[in-house]
């Protein structure tokens, strides 16, 4: 079983497994091939054999086939597709098995571990509507699609047909592979073009004894056994041509290009050496990946000793379905090019912004050029939206260890999707239609057919702007052009657009230069460090001696924030006054260095008072953590209602939220903030896991009830002292808006209390409290309430804790349901002027 996940492993026994891991006893093994002890390919729904060139197999057709049941003819159908287009292969494409009605192939096989490829085509079969065909598909006691949609699917990656891999441990000598409609009405139905059955080598995708790190989550570590289950979503021959399944190592598997990956123009400088020979580890088997896939790769650009290189990464992003742990596999070769000797290309490896390795030498590694080497990776993709989300890989230069070129590169990537604990549940939901077929949302960053335009254009403009770079650092060097401000950004360099420049000349927003910067931060003392953040770093600086300090947040060029991100925080506080927002009091904009200064939190974050107090200090109290909310809901008030144009935060969270030396709280980072935004616009879906609007994900429609539900969740933060996302004893990912919701819906809402505040919180004042949060977590945005609304009970909610549960002159029906929705006529005795005060700071 996999998932059997350790809170700790000892430090003696990490090293040991690391020693082993070392061990370089080399093979020569170039285009060593594995025979599988099974290699069963049908065409289903034919009756002849075809041998397919780019397959390099014969295709059996599966009509009298020994792999079907003996009443085959009674229980499915044979269809042909209604129309072939010349880009579709004929085997096994224009061929189908309809079911309708439970169907199982029964395949006699040896034991171990077999790759299971179900090939689709979705078209109207048999006059039957393609849009009734959901299935479901079971093997070896595992669940690999279920209530399936091949059309949605298909029309969400936007292809004509499609392939889905499957990996599962056969305990005995026969496999099963059961097809059935996931519905019983009369019209579904269930199909299937092409089935592969293909033997693997034992633990070619385990880990067998050796744990595996869980990403992100400290020392907790992943065993991926024997018997485990899979599925195989992306493997890509990175910076190389697609190599087809003939010529694989004896798997019949097919590398991908990565273009298509890549998130922007930037595509790196594509290396090969097609002559090396491969040389593997003894713990690297031969058959990991053809020798191609090692002479090619993907890499930064290194002129100049790549320095640019430290103002941006090489990103790609896949779809993935939310609530798995992942494998990605990350494959490494040196090319005998100019990195040759340990410590001359240094870079750290982040899986969805979370460092994975933070200083990866390949040649201190593998042991030099040449040598095939790979490195296993378990990250897990949580369930707090339906559907599917990004998995990020981004490579970056780790600069402190001073290696001779700034850059970093990959050969080959393959990502595998695991099964649920206990089920061997692989299943994933389908795209939903709507994101499909609406006229104005579009698929989350799908990977679509029609994007290789873009980036052939992409790639000649790329090319443009390095060449045009390549002549500036001549240039520079020379002597010739001195630097000007400009903002650097994901391979970039773009000047500092009017509006930036405007808001230098601001009264409100001073200009400081980079040596201003680091005269006022120690040139960025370690010592100094503060903090790290979204955005980058922070520091604790001063321009005046000490007298006064300031929090200086240095941009890290791995953040998924950029140049527009920083434009919007200097446009945004720089015309904001406010006593619950946090103070802008300039920026920085030289060698590529982003830099915003601000006041200085003597307090820190909301976030660490919550949820990282050190031994010795002591827990917020509860009326403290009133006051801290009524300030941010004021805040807020003032974005959504007191400018000129209404400004949508769109990342509220309590790591955001800073605490001054007497503990007034300031909302902070601005950088994805929209002002006077139209709430009938689609915009793209941005903000953080666990407060992230379920609407605005589903509808890519942006208002300010998107804020309304991220404060909802900042709420039950501080009153449950849990965080927004949690991982449980079970390693159960937990979401604390569902948990929170299912709790009160059964009415277990005491369990919910931060066990500081137990006995501290008056009945009244509790349920008046929980009531605004969850209202706030209402489904659809409508059902909210209004910032005003939001801040009126939690006013109220102070008026009740401090007088015992009463408002004066006023009776409140304690018992009364509108106290639990959060409804503003429930505060007739309170003035609205002073629920109101300092909203207009």
């Amino acid at each position: 079983m996999i998932h059997r996940i350790m809170d700790t492993i000892t430090c003696s026994t990490y090293i040991f497994i690391l020693c082993i891991l070392q061990l370089h006893l080399f093979s020569v093994a170039d285009n060593a091939s594995y025979v599988p002890r099974e290699n069963i390919v049908l065409n289903c729904g034919s009756n002849i054999s075809e041998f397919v060139q780019n397959d390099g197999r014969n295709w059996s057709g599966d009509v009298a086939s020994p792999y079907v049941p003996s009443n085959a003819e009674t229980k499915s159908r044979m269809a042909r597709a209604p129309h072939t287009l010349q880009s579709i292969p004929e085997v096994p494409y224009m061929t189908s098995r309809i079911f309708q009605s439970q169907f199982t192939y029964t395949f006699n096989v040896t034991p171990g571990p077999k790759f299971i490829r179900l090939h689709f085509y979705p078209a109207s079969y048999l006059d039957l509507n393609i849009s009734n065909a959901f299935l479901s598909v079971s093997a070896a006691n595992c669940t690999l699609l279920r209530n399936f949609s091949a059309s949605l699917n298909a029309d969400y990656f936007n292809l004509a047909y499609f392939m889905k891999e499957f990996i599962v441990h056969v305990n005995g000598s026969v496999l099963q592979l059961t097809f059935a409609p996931s519905y019983n009405d009369s019209d579904a139905f269930a199909f299937v073009n092409g089935i592969e059955v293909v033997s693997m080598p034992l633990n070619l995708y385990t880990s067998g004894d050796v744990p595996l790190l869980l990403v992100g989550h400290g020392s907790k570590v992943v065993y991926i056994e024997n018997d485990s289950a899979m599925e195989n979503l992306y493997r890509l021959n990175v910076g190389g041509e697609q190599i087809p399944p003939k010529d694989d190592t004896g798997m019949f598997r097919r590398w991908d290009t990565d273009e298509i990956y890549i998130l922007g123009t930037d595509l790196g400088i594509q290396l090969s050496n097609m002559s090396m020979p491969v040389l593997y580890t003894n713990h690297v088997s031969p058959y990991s990946a053809p020798a191609d896939v090692y002479r090619t790769s993907r890499s930064m650009a290194s002129f100049d000793g790549g320095l640019v290189n430290l103002n941006y990464n090489m990103t790609w992003f896949f779809p993935v379905d939310s609530g798995f742990l992942y494998i990605v596999r990350l494959h490494f070769c040196e090319l005998d090019t100019y990195i040759t000797k340990i410590n001359q290309a240094v870079f750290s490896v982040f899986l969805n912004n979370q460092t994975a390795d933070e200083q990866l030498d390949v040649i201190a590694w593998s042991g030099g050029p040449g040598i095939a080497v790979y490195r296993d990776y378990v990250v897990l993709v949580p369930h707090v939206i339906e559907g599917k989300q990004d998995l990020w890989l981004d490579l970056h230069p780790y600069k402190d260890s001073k290696p001779m070129y700034y850059t970093s590169y990959l050969n080959g990537v393959e990502i595998f999707k695991l099964s649920n604990f206990g089920d061997k549940n692989l299943a994933g939901l389908n795209p939903s239609q709507s994101v499909i077929s609406g006229s104005e949302v579009k698929a989350p960053r799908v990977v679509q057919i029609k994007k290789l335009k873009f980036i052939l254009v992409g790639c000649g403009l790329g090319t443009v702007v390095l060449s045009i770079l390549l002549c500036l650092v001549v240039l520079y060097k020379l002597g010739v052009i001195r630097p000007t401000r400009v903002m650097s950004w994901c391979g970039l360099v773009v000047h500092s657009p009017d509006q930036v420049e405007k808001a230098k000349k601001s009264s409100l927003c001073t200009y400081f230069s980079l040596r201003d910067i680091k005269v006022a931060t120690n040139d960025f003392d370690e010592a100094l460090l503060t903090g790290i953040g979204g955005f980058g770093t922070v520091y604790k600086g001063t321009f005046d001696g000490g007298a006064t300090y300031v929090a200086i947040k240095r941009a890290n060029p791995m953040s998924e924030q950029g140049v527009s991100e920083f434009e919007t925080e200097i446009l945004l506080l720089s015309q904001l006054r406010h006593h619950n927002l946090v103070s802008l009091l300039g920026y920085c904009n030289e060698e590529g260095e982003m830099i915003l200064v601000y006041d200085f939190m003597a307090n820190g974050s909301l976030h660490d008072h919550l949820h990282l107090r050190q031994r010795d200090q002591s827990p917020l109290a509860w009326i403290q953590r009133l006051e801290i909310c009524i300030g941010v809901a004021r805040g807020l008030h003032y974005l959504h209602t007191g400018t000129k144009h209404r400004i949508i935060h769109r990342d509220i969270k309590t790591t955001n939220i800073l605490l001054d030396h007497n503990w007034v709280p300031k909302i902070s980072d601005f950088g994805l903030s929209k002002a006077g935004y139209l709430s009938s616009a689609t915009t793209n879906v941005k903000g953080s896991i666990g407060y992230l609007d379920p609407e605005c994900y589903q509808s890519h429609k942006l208002s300010e009830k998107s804020d309304i539900y991220s404060l909802g969740v900042v709420l039950l933060e501080v009153l449950t002292a849990r965080a927004a996302v949690s991982v449980g004893e079970d390693d159960e990912h937990i979401n604390l808006a569902e948990w929170t919701t299912l709790c009160f819906e059964s009415g277990n809402v005491e369990q919910i209390v931060d066990p500081n505040l137990k006995e501290n919180i008056i009945k009244e004042c509790f349920e008046l409290y929980l009531g605004v949060a969850m209202k706030c977590l209402a489904e659809r945005g409508v059902a909210r309430p209004s910032i005003g609304e939001v801040l009126e009970n939690l006013v109220l909610a102070m008026h009740l804790q401090k007088n015992e549960g009463t408002v004066p002159d006023r009776n409140v029906h304690k018992n009364d349901n509108a106290v639990l929705q959060g409804n503003s006529d429930l505060t007739p005795g309170v003035e609205f002027s002073e629920i109101m005060m300092h909203t207009a700071r």
